[in-house]
């Protein structure tokens, strides 16, 4: 009579060690794709919305000789001059006494924004602006909505970008001159913008700066941008953040300083 052991099957401890590394390899690789996802689509907002509406500025310049807003033949070198012009001849003349005029959106203010937006005449909002002038708008989101993008942030949720323009007086931490206002910008979003813009992100120097930013003195270093991803939108920018991915993603206000 014969006896046949029988045999059973089961992985090696080598198997197992080889079926551990290829998972640790795909899960890595899953990570690092989502990195590389979102910096091509933090480029893919530079190059196809704020650089577009940087050109769309520009041409608005160069077809009418002023900046939105401004009046032709007073001009005041600034965003809604116009508008400006008409309070000083009412101040009598001084300048000094006289608000920053309102920033020109497409309706009101984006949200977040310390200024308000004219939005009682159609002759100083963005689109009829652009329109009249025969200036092309990037596509943004929709006809009618070409000033704002949507995006996915870092927990999937979805964020809607918006520009406006405005003048602010000499002095201001956020820029002087004439600004592209960005709403709706992530921490790290913005910071992308920054680094791609200025070359550093400091939410205190170069030509990309966060609003309502308090910098320190003359010849002093900067400051890095004061929120990160881990704070969910209704916690001060200096607050602890939860880190829920159910949570939508604080977002911060920037100014771009235009060249004209």
């Amino acid at each position: 009579m014969s006896f046949h052991r029988s045999s059973q099957g089961g992985f090696t401890l080598v198997e197992m060690a080889v079926v551990l590394v290829i998972i640790g390899l795909i899960l890595g690789a899953v990570m690092i794709g989502k990195d590389v996802q979102r910096n091509a689509e933090y480029a893919k907002i530079k190059q196809k919305f704020i650089d577009q509406w940087v050109v769309a500025y520009n041409a608005h310049v160069q077809r009418t000789g002023v900046v939105p807003g401004d009046n032709q033949t007073q001009p005041q070198l600034m965003v809604n001059g116009a508008n400006f012009l008409t309070n000083v001849g009412a101040s009598g003349g001084n300048m000094t006494n006289v608000a920053e005029p309102n920033a020109i959106c497409q309706g009101g203010p984006a949200a977040g924004m310390t200024r308000g937006a004219t939005t009682t005449n159609t002759d100083f909002m963005l689109r009829p602006l652009m329109q009249r002038a025969g200036v092309r708008m990037p596509p943004g989101r929709a006809e009618g909505q070409e000033d704002r993008y949507v995006y996915l942030d870092s927990n999937g949720n979805p964020q809607e970008i918006k520009v406006c323009f405005q003048w602010n007086r000499p002095g201001r931490d956020s820029g002087s001159g004439n600004v592209m206002v960005i709403a709706g910008l992530t921490p790290d979003l913005a910071r992308s913008l920054d680094q791609m813009i200025d070359g550093k992100a400091d939410e205190c120097e170069g030509m990309f700066r966060r609003e309502g930013v308090t910098c320190t003195g003359n010849n002093q270093p900067g400051a890095q941008w004061n929120a990160d991803n881990t704070q969910q939108v209704g916690l001060a920018a200096n607050a602890a953040g939860a880190n829920r991915d159910e949570d939508q993603i604080i977002t911060v206000v920037a100014h771009y300083k235009m060249n004209q």
